[in-house]
């Protein structure tokens, strides 16, 4: 697999816009429900909703 990094920018109402090359890399399309956390050390994640959920009542964990 060939991963391809992008710079991107926070805009001013703190929106930040993903290329779609990034979101097919992860197998994550268009219209796909998100959960987004901070890792605490300076980490954004981005996992599919459905994944995060099995985890949390799995693991108990995201």
């Amino acid at each position: 697999m060939i991963r391809e990094p992008a710079e991107l920018d926070v805009d001013e109402t703190g929106r930040v816009e993903l290329p779609l090359g990034i979101l097919a890399e992860a197998g994550i399309s268009p219209g796909a429900k998100l959960l987004v956390f901070s890792d605490g050390d300076g980490r954004i994640v981005l996992r599919r909703a459905e994944d995060a959920i099995n985890d949390l009542l799995g693991e108990g964990t995201l």
